[in-house]
């Protein structure tokens, strides 16, 4: 449904969320989200760019959250990586269907909906509040930190 480098990011941007305010490198992110880290460095640069997290260099550098966890929705971070793909036009390339999708088309692209709504009503203060036997980036077994 979202592709790896949409989950590397929600990985990424999870762990910045559930740790204070001060900033985390690449290599500490990479070792607890079990994502390689040549790729996470690209993924850390997109999430930069659209603003979600900023960056500092030097000896106490590092990764931060730009907002607050509570502001930041699984939709933003995604849209940052990888948007989603919505069904504007038959893909097809039918002509006498254009914005009128037929009914297979409109059911995929209303399921689209969905999870785009889903994704907006869901903040990553909301994923590490949620109460559950299992927390993302289990802290117990997350080395690197």
């Amino acid at each position: 449904m979202i592709s790896q480098t949409a989950e590397y990011a929600l990985r990424a941007v999870v762990y910045l969320a559930d740790r204070d305010d001060s900033p985390h490198t690449a290599r500490q992110i990479a070792a607890v989200t079990r994502v390689p880290l040549p790729y996470l460095c690209k993924v850390l640069q997109s999430l930069s760019r659209a603003g979600l997290i900023s960056s500092q260099r030097g000896l106490h550098g590092g990764f931060a959250l730009a907002r607050p966890s509570d502001t930041i929705s699984v939709y933003e971070v995604v849209q940052a990586v990888d948007p989603l793909q919505r069904i504007t036009w038959c893909p097809l390339g039918i002509a006498s269907h254009g914005a009128n999708l037929c009914p297979l088309h409109r059911r995929l692209d209303d399921a689209m909906e969905m999870v785009e709504s889903s994704f907006k009503a869901t903040t990553m203060a909301a994923l590490l509040e949620e109460p559950t036997e299992s927390r993302p980036l289990c802290p117990a077994h997350a080395g690197g930190d």
